[in-house]
Formats: structure tokens, C-alpha cells, sequence
């Protein structure tokens, strides 16, 4: 159903409830990012309000909760990595999608060190620069999470629950899907299987590293090769070519990004193979970048511009209520097989 796109200045909760046949409430909780309303319910009045041009009125917002004026994310990325890497690119626009629709802004800090982070998060809550934070790059024994938990800031955590020191998370089932993606590639006669994989420091990457290697164990595959790389294209081109000149190569290569397995296909053409029929190559995340490459990547994928609206609606929870929000999981990635996986070869 559409409704006339012409601004009505005069809009108000009252109009979108009739349109949508809910209650003023209903409309005051879908449009406030709160829990209350189910998620059709919710999509329902968001696309009436939108079409009847309706905005959030920020001292109305005053008086009937906490405004969300700000949400702040601190990166510890290379600038030029970030506009390269698809992953950032969907999830920060999943983010920004969500928050825009109550006029709030998201602000966006690339740092140089963890000291840089932690500072520039110090500072936010100090100035009150920003209502809430997205801990994306969630890290082993990450001490960001006490820093935010003393300036009591609602946060929400991207990654898993186990890392995440009790604060609200929203995270993918990264362990389930690799272990299917191994499963698979054992039915398809890989033995020799390696993981090039980015800092372990990182929690995902532990999780996917530790989960690989236990997949293997349980096929009862030989140890599998284990490369720890900085994510980037140049890196996943060269740990490729270390593997492939290896004396025993391996027939499958997964990686921990979707830029470093595209990397991987100009190695293994380098190195005179032929993907799949050599070696089989599997991305994470999964993007264009998979689809339009020759031939096409196989990844473990999931909606990534919809991980980063999830986090947005669970942080904008938070902020109205500290301390009501729980762990919500957002998906298991699913292998998807395109041209770059087969059997092993003989």
C-alpha cells in the first residue's frame, strides 16, 4: 500500500495510528525504536510515516523519552581500508538507515591506537557528545568494555555474548557456519583444507579460527594450515601464494573477508591454477565483490546492511531503557556454493 508522498506539516501520531489502524502508542513505540510492537507492525507505521513526510519532533521526543540526538562508533581501521572493504560500507549504512529515521545522527571516530579509541570514547561521554555507542571490532579480553561500563554508556556490542563482558550484543553464529562450510568441503573430498584469517586478537576471528580447526579434528582431516593476515587485499594475495607454493598445497582455502578471497583468485591464476578444479576458494560475509569475480565466490553469507538496522534498533532500546536490552542474534551466514568451489582434485 502507498500513501500520498506530499509533506504535511501537520502530520501527527494520531494521523499515522488511523492510517495504520493501531493505536497513537503503537505508532509512538514503532517510531521510538522501542520493543512493544511486532516487527510487521513496526515496518507498517515506519513506511505510512514516510510517505506522509512526517519527522521526529525533538522536543515532543523530550517529553515522552530519552532523545537520541547521537550515536557514536570508533573504528581502529586504515581510512583506506574501510572504503574498500564492503563489509564496513553495508553495516555502517544499515546503522545509518535505522537512526536517520528518528533524526538521529550517527558520529564516526578512525583511530590509530586502542589509547586513541578509549579516549575518544572518554571524551564523547565527558562532553556528552553522543546518547550511545556501537562497539563494532569486538576484541579478546577487550578493554574498551570496562572503560564503557564505569562511564555507564549505553552500548551495544557487535559480536559475540561470550566476549562481551555482560553488555547487550547482536551477533552472527560465525562457529555454525564454518563448521558447515568444512562439512561441505569434506563432501567434496578436500583433505587438505587452510584458514587465512585476520587478527586473532579479534574475537570473530578466534571464534571462526577455533571452530575451522575443530571442524577439521571432527572430519578427521589433517591438521589444516592456520595464516594470520591484516585483512586486506595485498595480505590475502600473499598469504595465497605462500600456501599454493607450499609442497603439499592445500585443495581448499577459506578466509576470514570477501577482499582477501578476491585477492586469492589472481594468486592462484599466478601460480598457474585453475579455481575450482585445483583449489576451491570460500569467502566470509559475503558481497557483490563475490558475484561479479570469474568465476563467482562461494561465501558464507548473510545480510550485512540488515546486522547493522539490527544493532541500530537494539542500541536505540538501550538508550531508552539502560540495562533492559538482552543478546539478540542476528543469523547463521549460510554457505552459498557459486563457481570457485568443487571436488578436490585427484
Amino acid at each position: 500500500m502507498r500513501y500520498s508522498s506530499r509533506v504535511r506539516r501537520s502530520t501527527t501520531l494520531a494521523d499515522i495510528a488511523r492510517l495504520a489502524g493501531v493505536s497513537t502508542s503503537a505508532v509512538s513505540l514503532a517510531l521510538n525504536g522501542r520493543v512493544g510492537v511486532s516487527d510487521d507492525t513496526r515496518a507498517r507505521i515506519v513506511e505510512i510515516a514516510e510517505n506522509l513526510g512526517w519527522h521526529p519532533n525533538a522536543p515532543a521526543r523530550a517529553l515522552t523519552g530519552r532523545p537520541v540526538a547521537a550515536v557514536g562508533i570508533v573504528l581502529r581501521r586504515p581510512a583506506r581500508f574501510l572504503g574498500a572493504e564492503p563489509f564496513y560500507m553495508s553495516f555502517l549504512a544499515g546503522l545509518e538507515n535505522q537512526f536517520s529515521k528518528l533524526g538521529s545522527s550517527l558520529l564516526m571516530h578512525i583511530a590509530e591506537s586502542p589509547a586513541e579509541e578509549i579516549a575518544t570514547i572518554r571524551r564523547w561521554a565527558a562532553e556528552r557528545r553522543v546518547d550511545g555507542l556501537v562497539l563494532l571490532d569486538l576484541r579478546v579480553n577487550d578493554e574498551r568494555l570496562d572503560v564503557i561500563k564505569y562511564l555507564e554508556l549505553p552500548t551495544v556490542v557487535v559480536g559475540d555474548p561470550a566476549h562481551a563482558a555482560g553488555l547487550p550484543a547482536v551477533w552472527t553464529a560465525d562457529a555454525d557456519a564454518v563448521r558447515a562450510a568444512v562439512h561441505r568441503l569434506s563432501q567434496l573430498g578436500h583433505e587438505r583444507l587452510a584458514w587465512v584469517g585476520e587478527r586473532s586478537d579479534l574475537a570473530q576471528t578466534r571464534i571462526r579460527t577455533d571452530a575451522f580447526i575443530e571442524a577439521c579434528a571432527s572430519a578427521g582431516l589433517p591438521t589444516p594450515r592456520i595464516l594470520e593476515t591484516d585483512s586486506s587485499s595485498a595480505s590475502g594475495r600473499e598469504a595465497t601464494t605462500a600456501l599454493l607454493s607450499h609442497a603439499r598445497r592445500p585443495t581448499a582455502i577459506l578466509f576470514d573477508n570477501d577482499l582477501m578471497a578476491v585477492a586469492a583468485l589472481g594468486a592462484a591464476r599466478d601460480a598457474g591454477l585453475d579455481v575450482p578444479a585445483d583449489v576451491s576458494l570460500v569467502a566470509y560475509d559475503d558481497s557483490i565483490l563475490c558475484e561479479v569475480t570469474s568465476p563467482p565466490l562461494s561465501a558464507l553469507s548473510h545480510d550485512v546492511h540488515s546486522y547493522g538496522a539490527h544493532v541500530a534498533q537494539l542500541l536505540l532500546r538501550e538508550v531508552q531503557a539502560a540495562g533492559s536490552t538482552t543478546s539478540e542474534l542476528d543469523a547463521t551466514p549460510e554457505f552459498v556454493e557459486r563457481g570457485s568451489t568443487g571436488p578436490a582434485p585427484a
